[in-house]
């Protein structure tokens, strides 16, 4: 799950379910507030407590991947060396063995990809329901009739696409809610985006098992 989608699944949440739920244009409430959901997770110390996880779980996937890949390369070597001389019983275990090893590789590439997504979303879901809380606390104390994303993700239109003044950018009050100093945000880097799956194995793989004569 992507970071860009998950804020835009939040703040979709938002919209259509809490904060207009309990205030309503009958309520007399007119103010529409706006903010950046991807900027707020961004500036969060558990974003970057985040990223370390992932790029542990991506060295570790990575080690395990290289030492199978090691393993059937130096195999392969040994087959292509010594093949010639190995009875043909021998030689269709040597080539069964690097075929299973082959095949081997590639499922600690599917299941690596799959487990560092796994390991994202379930770092990620927890800041995206803080940060959520933290929307719904500004709103309701701040007269808010909604609070819509500035960016809703790549390849979508904004959502607001004019701000005449700053005053209602609710990005300010919903840091500070979640004890982030606005103004030291500002002057900080962002959160590196989260680490990329270990989906592929090193530059070169061993050649095709030769097929017995």
């Amino acid at each position: 799950m992507k970071q860009k989608l998950m804020a835009f699944l939040v703040v979709m949440t938002l919209i259509t379910t809490p904060l207009l739920a309990q205030t309503t244009p009958a309520s007399g409430l007119s103010k529409i507030g706006y903010t950046n959901v991807d900027y707020i997770l961004g500036k969060l110390p558990e974003s970057k407590v985040m990223q370390n996880q992932l790029e542990v779980t991506k060295a570790q996937l990575d080690k395990a991947l290289g030492e199978t890949y090691k393993e059937a390369q130096d195999k392969y070597e040994a087959y292509q060396k010594n093949g010639a001389n190995m009875t043909d019983v021998i030689r269709a275990d040597k080539e069964k063995e690097l075929q299973n090893l082959q095949t081997r590789i590639q499922e600690m590439q599917n299941n690596a990809q799959t487990s560092l997504q796994t390991k994202q979303q379930q770092l990620l879901e927890p800041i995206l329901t803080k940060i959520n809380n933290a929307i719904q606390e500004v709103g309701k104390e701040n007269g808010f009739l909604y609070i819509l994303n500035m960016d809703a993700g790549p390849g979508s239109t904004p959502i607001i696409l004019f701000t005449a003044t700053e005053e209602n950018n609710a990005t300010p009050l919903i840091l500070k809610k979640l004890g982030v100093d606005p103004d030291k945000a500002d002057a900080a880097p962002a959160a590196a985006t989260p680490a990329k799956p270990a989906t592929t194995a090193p530059a070169t793989t061993p050649a095709a098992t030769p097929k017995k004569k």
